[in-house]
């Protein structure tokens, strides 16, 4: 490894330390993630930038800049239009401030005739099994709305938020529409030997995250009843956000995926260089990084037509685990922790233990049958 590669690996290795670490260390920082996180991708891209990397473009370039500009304002388009993350939450935190009302009958209605734990139960199922179809952004949009409004302690609100977010982010592996790791990976794999269709996902991680998904409605709703004290003071109320709120909150997310594209292009070096040549079983476990980096930047750097369906399945596994640990691991992460106020330390504290125990049971169901000669 010659001084510019020890440089560059040192350099984004202490970058990525800085951003485990921090956020949990520092008050303003945590109060000021999506700008911290954008410094800290525009460091990392630099830096990669005294990489060089046989057949690949490393630090700044056009179509960088011009992906973390436009991604956040373009998934898709209607009718020429564009529409992207930023539109949607600007969109509907919109819906809400004119129809606040409205949407709160809605849900003091539900709340009236249901069991709380019910709510919780069939919110994280139902939510994390539709996400696929209407996509992870849209999906924790009416999570957090719905979960905002319940009559619960805030202790309670973010477990559910959390449960729910990992709920969805796996919910969405099963089909392209979910979220943009599932595009690629179908993109990826498309020709031979797999020959990836709309159901490729489907057909097979559904016999794992269906079951998970279900299971994580039963978590919800033991973290619900350890925590929600069952104060009858507390109402079910929609605040009706100023204007300037919902465009502020529409420019956090903004920032956040710029800064998620950012460090993701940045680490390039390292995944290139380290993780992609990591054995199957190790690659399950090191994907853990997700929590922190864009699982659609490793999934495009790992999946690969010349891998094992084997190998395919128990990295996608481990990557759509381990999105839901942290705060920007995935977008259903950021919208819930704008929106609820979720701090990086509150989250952790619940979606630590939860994707570790997650990881390790899926790591028995993938791994340990086939070296026991089993299947």
């Amino acid at each position: 490894m010659d001084g510019v590669e020890l440089l560059v690996n040192g350099g984004l290795l202490v970058i990525f330390l800085v951003v485990l670490i921090l956020p949990f260390r520092v008050k303003c920082i945590e109060h000021n993630l999506e700008a911290f996180l954008f410094a800290c991708g525009v460091a990392a891209l630099t830096i990669a930038g005294l990489a060089s990397i046989p057949g690949e473009t490393t630090g700044w370039s056009l179509a960088i800049l011009e992906e973390a500009l436009l991604a956040p304002l373009k998934i898709t388009t209607v009718s020429g239009i564009p529409v992207g993350i930023v539109q949607i939450v600007l969109l509907v935190g919109l819906l809400i401030y004119w129809f606040h009302h409205r949407l709160e009958s809605v849900i003091i209605g539900i709340v009236d005739r249901f069991p709380l734990t019910a709510i919780v139960f069939f919110l994280i199922v139902i939510l994390g099994l539709v996400s696929s179809i209407i996509s992870a952004i849209l999906a924790s949009i009416i999570l957090v709305e719905i979960v905002n409004a319940l009559p619960v302690v805030k202790k309670a609100k973010v477990e559910i938020a959390v449960v729910a977010c990992f709920a969805i982010g796996l919910g969405a592996g099963l089909t392209p529409l979910g979220e943009p790791l599932t595009t690629i990976v179908v993109s990826k794999l498309k020709g031979e030997p797999f020959n990836a269709g709309f159901t490729f996902l489907f057909d097979n991680l559904a016999i794992y995250i269906i079951p998970a998904v279900i299971a994580l409605g039963f978590v919800g709703v033991f973290l619900f009843r350890r925590s929600h004290t069952g104060d009858t003071k507390l109402e079910c109320i929609i605040e009706r956000e100023s204007l300037r709120d919902i465009v502020i909150r529409a420019a956090k997310v903004y920032l956040f995926i710029m800064a998620l594209i950012f460090l993701g292009e940045g680490f390039k070096p390292l995944i290139l260089a380290y993780i992609i040549h990591i054995p199957s079983a190790g690659l399950y476990w090191v994907n853990i990084v997700s929590a922190v980096l864009d699982n659609a930047t490793l999934a495009a750097a790992e999946i690969g037509p010349t891998l094992s369906l084997q190998q395919i399945v128990s990295a996608l596994m481990g990557l759509l685990i381990a999105g839901g640990m942290l705060i920007p691991g995935n977008i259903p992460n950021i919208i819930a922790a704008c929106k609820l106020e979720i701090t990086s330390r509150e989250w952790a504290e619940v979606g630590v233990p939860l994707g570790l125990a997650l990881m390790a049971v899926f790591f028995v169901i993938l791994f340990v049958p086939a070296w026991m000669g089993i299947g």
